[in-house]
């Protein structure tokens, strides 16, 4: 069923399927929620999906200014506050899953468990030339074709809104370590092993919250919700449906 709603200065179109404990996700940038088609059918057996576009973004026009992680964060507190009406698990992908990181550090309150899939923490994490290859004109083409499928703005709006991201990933995220140890969700950290930041920066994600787990996904990309949809969406959904696994010899967890 889908529908919009106004978030502040933003008309934000949602969908939401499914019953059960509510599940929010969180698409990338350039992108927008279409892209989760292959974790729906999956999710609903076990909960109520939401999926919003954000703030420039699919189906949800752009809005004058900049696009930044704070602000659809805000954007998204606002979503829980008022669509979901509380907590839900959270599952973000690329820069989805840095909006998630920011609201579980603002809004715990909100967040039950959270799956960060092949998100950044702090823009130094991307390796070098990443960026590099949105300014490409053939990614860029063949994106603001998909944009323009279902965007109100228009396909020739895209760059538009590709330059804003692109801004925003120079700059953005800064978090710490320090910040990450406060998250107290039940936090799942899931990244290909041939992604757009470092193996290193994912582990030091991982080892910074408390009570995360980490699965790496073998022989895939930043594209990894695409190449190999089964195998992560298998993961994220054991991990929403199941408690944490009591281990015999732990270390980190002792």
């Amino acid at each position: 069923m889908a529908k919009d709603v106004q978030l502040g200065a933003v008309r934000t179109w949602y969908d939401e399927t499914g019953d059960g404990d509510p599940v929010l996700l969180l698409h990338g940038g350039f992108v927008d929620s279409r892209s989760f088609e292959p974790a729906v059918a999956g999710l609903t057996e076990h909960f109520r999906v939401y999926r919003m576009d954000r703030r420039g973004h699919g189906r949800t026009p752009d809005v004058a200014g900049p696009i930044s992680y704070d602000l659809m964060a805000q954007d998204t507190i606002a979503f829980l506050d008022e669509v979901v009406g509380g907590a839900a698990h959270l599952v973000g992908y690329s820069d989805g899953a840095v909006v998630a990181l920011l609201v579980a550090l603002r809004r715990p309150d909100l967040v039950r468990k959270l799956v960060s899939i092949s998100g950044d923490f702090h823009h130094d994490g991307l390796l070098p030339g990443v960026l590099d290859g949105f300014t490409h004109e053939e990614p860029m083409r063949r994106l603001a074709a998909r944009y323009g499928e279902v965007s109100p703005d228009g396909e020739a709006h895209f760059r538009v809104v590709a330059e804003k991201l692109l801004s925003m990933a120079r700059a953005e995220p800064t978090l710490t370590v320090e910040e990450l140890a406060r998250i107290t969700s039940r936090t799942l950290v899931i990244a290909a092993d041939d992604d757009a930041m470092s193996l290193e920066h994912t582990i030091a994600l991982y080892r910074a919250i408390p009570d995360s787990e980490l699965a790496i996904i073998p022989g895939t990309s930043h594209l990894l919700v695409v190449e190999k949809p089964v195998e992560v969406y298998r993961v994220v959904g054991t991990f929403l449906t199941t408690d944490a696994t009591r281990t015999w010899q732990p270390i980190r967890r002792a």
